[in-house]
């Protein structure tokens, strides 16, 4: 078999509606499978056609509304908690409440707590990196637990400033 006979046998099965062919002839083997391309080149229905201006319209609507809901949600959270500041996590890490596992906590619910004190230590690769107190307050809610691993800007402690 050569060249032009190849060419030949692969026009002829490209024209055909085969999906699959195979030849072994001698040290010769051909195998052709349009299978896969038959499924993809066929035409798509005239109603799964949608312009680009219809999916902008659908994505533009929908984040307007999630933005709506998540202002109100918002301003609900801050007149509940006027009074109420949330210290946040400033990397990932790990929380730990003490500065080992022996000692009593740097800081408990109901605490008074003073600018520049220590409420907890975040391991970050293999450092220890000590979280003070921005402001004068007492500690209401601690909202992590000891071990626990953090994220950046992830709520740990809920602070009445005074």
């Amino acid at each position: 078999m050569d060249l032009k006979d190849i060419r030949e046998l692969v026009q002829m099965i490209n024209s055909s509606e085969l999906a699959y062919f195979e030849l072994k002839m001698d040290d010769n083997y051909i195998k052709m499978d349009k299978s896969l391309t038959r499924s993809l080149v066929g035409k798509a229905p005239v109603e799964n056609i949608v312009s680009k201006a219809d999916i902008n319209k659908n994505i533009n609507s929908e984040i307007v509304n999630k933005n709506t809901d998540l202002d109100i949600e918002e301003k609900v959270l801050i007149k509940e908690e006027d009074n109420l500041l949330t210290i946040t996590s400033p990397m990932v890490g790990t929380f730990y409440g003490s500065s080992s596992p022996d000692s009593s906590p740097f800081v408990s619910e109901g605490l008074k707590v003073s600018k520049g004190d220590a409420l907890c230590i975040i391991e970050a690769m293999k450092l220890m990196n000590e979280i003070e107190c921005e402001y004068n307050g007492e500690i209401v809610k601690i909202l992590v637990e000891e071990g626990q691993m953090v994220e950046y800007g992830q709520p740990m402690f809920k602070i009445r400033r005074g």
